[in-house]
C-alpha cells in the first residue's frame, strides 16, 4: 500500500499536526514504510497460535499478608484542628 500526498495531508491534519511542503515526501516515505512492515505482519501465518496478554508468562509472587507499619492513626489525628470517631472533619466548600 502507498500513500498519496492528499493522504499524507489527511492523516497529518486528523492528528493535528503541521506538516510543511518541504517534510511531505519525507513523511509519506515513513509512513509507507510503516504500513509495509504491517502488512508482513499480517502475512504471517497464526493459525493455531492462541492470543495472550502477555509476552512471557507473569507469576505474581505469593506472600503472607500480614501488618509491618504499626497503626499511627491516633498519633495523626493528635494534630488535626477537628476528628470525630476517627475521621478528619473539613470545612463545606460545596454549598
Amino acid at each position: 500500500m502507498s500513500l498519496t500526498d492528499q493522504e499524507v495531508r489527511h492523516v497529518a491534519k486528523l492528528a493535528r499536526i503541521e506538516l510543511p511542503d518541504a517534510e511531505l515526501e519525507r513523511t509519506r516515505s515513513h509512513l509507507n514504510t510503516m504500513l509495509g512492515l504491517i502488512e508482513q505482519l499480517q502475512a504471517i501465518d497464526t493459525t493455531g497460535v492462541e492470543p495472550m496478554a502477555h509476552a512471557t508468562e507473569l507469576v505474581l509472587r505469593l506472600r503472607e499478608d500480614r501488618v509491618t507499619e504499626p497503626d499511627r492513626r491516633d498519633a495523626c489525628q493528635a494534630v488535626a484542628p477537628a476528628v470525630e470517631n476517627g475521621l478528619y472533619l473539613v470545612p463545606k466548600v460545596i454549598e
